[in-house]
């Protein structure tokens, strides 16, 4: 007769959901480094660095002599290779450590879902050439998806790592109006984002002069004429996006704090993402979106994200009887 395996200790699966917390930690900040590294990409210029080729780089494996947007273009596309077995190695491990509905398991699935559509968009922008100096439609609406994807990649990273460190909660079987609201505040995070996509695209192709004494209508004026190109003229709306969605998140933080103290924290970390991130947005209009702001807001951006994504979710979670770890129900 088989003798049936003794379950681990509960001190034992502790330490290895956070030994899995800290791995997917590990990626979640490793991925928002590619990010931004993507994104240096099209700011200096390099996204025709390995030419119209694809996965090769100008038709080699590995460029022998390559200028300076060649190596731009090449690091970023072996980071981004790099994610996709770290990836692989974190969905293993959530369906190895973590038992069958777990939380853990679909969001590193979701992780890996969209890593591929995210490699498969920037594909699709190298392979018909919406790089570099392209200044097309196409390459608006391909770079505001691009935005898109990229920002629930990181919310399934985020959140794979948060219930593996934390923990998957019981979730509410009626969705309150509260979660609504934050739910409308993400999608207009996600506008924002989009339109921010579109102006970041725009003021690469087309830079501005820094604010000079005359201020800021004349360059309004400058943009809104008819003869400026379709990503000039739409810079003036992500500004405007950008002030609607955070003045409504500033908004709706405190009543929400006030309604569930167990998310007072929460509320904060959002408050002062989006505080810093409107002032940053300023800075970057009034010094002409020089290359390291443009990081930097996306960086914020991302945070401001990820933190509102965070607060929906425990806003969802239900408080009784949660366990830290579901698997210890049995102990």
């Amino acid at each position: 007769m088989k003798a049936e395996s003794t379950p681990p200790p509960v001190a034992d699966r502790w330490e290895s959901s956070q030994k899995f917390g800290r791995f997917a930690w590990f990626i979640v900040g490793y991925l928002i480094l590619v990010i931004l590294w993507g994104a240096w990409v099209r700011i200096s210029g390099s996204g025709a660095g390995c030419g119209a080729h694809w996965p090769t780089c100008n038709g080699e494996v590995i460029p022998l002599n390559p200028a300076w947007k060649t190596v731009v273009e090449f690091t970023h596309r072996l980071t981004s290779g790099l994610s996709l077995p770290l990836v692989i190695a974190l969905v293993f491990a959530a369906f190895r450590r973590f038992p069958k509905g777990h939380g853990v398991r679909w969001a590193s699935v979701g992780t890996l879902l969209f890593l591929l559509s995210e490699a498969a968009l920037g594909a699709g922008l190298v392979k018909f050439e919406l790089v570099a100096e392209n200044a097309s439609i196409a390459r608006a609406v391909t770079a505001s998806f691009h935005l898109i994807n990229t920002f629930i990649l990181a919310a399934f990273a985020t959140l794979c790592a948060w219930w593996g460190s934390n923990g998957f909660p019981n979730f509410r079987s009626k969705r309150s109006g509260a979660s609504l609201l934050v739910g409308l505040g993400l999608f207009a995070l996600l506008i924002t984002g989009m339109s921010g996509a579109i102006t970041a695209l725009g003021d690469t192709l087309f830079p501005t002069q820094v604010f000079t004494e005359q201020g800021l209508l004349p360059h309004l004026k400058e943009d809104l004429t008819s003869s400026t190109h379709f990503l000039v003229q739409l810079r003036i709306f992500h500004p405007i996006i950008a002030i609607i969605s955070g003045v409504y998140l500033l908004g709706l933080m405190p009543w929400l704090s006030d309604r569930r103290a167990d998310l007072k924290k929460a509320c904060l970390r959002v408050n002062i993402l989006v505080i810093c991130q409107l002032l940053l947005g300023v800075l970057n209009i009034m010094l002409a979106a020089p290359g390291w702001i443009q990081i930097a807001h996306l960086l914020l951006a991302l945070g401001v994200w990820l933190a509102t994504v965070l607060l929906w979710v425990q806003l969802l979670e239900g408080r009784q009887n949660t366990p830290r770890f579901p698997h210890q129900q049995a102990d």
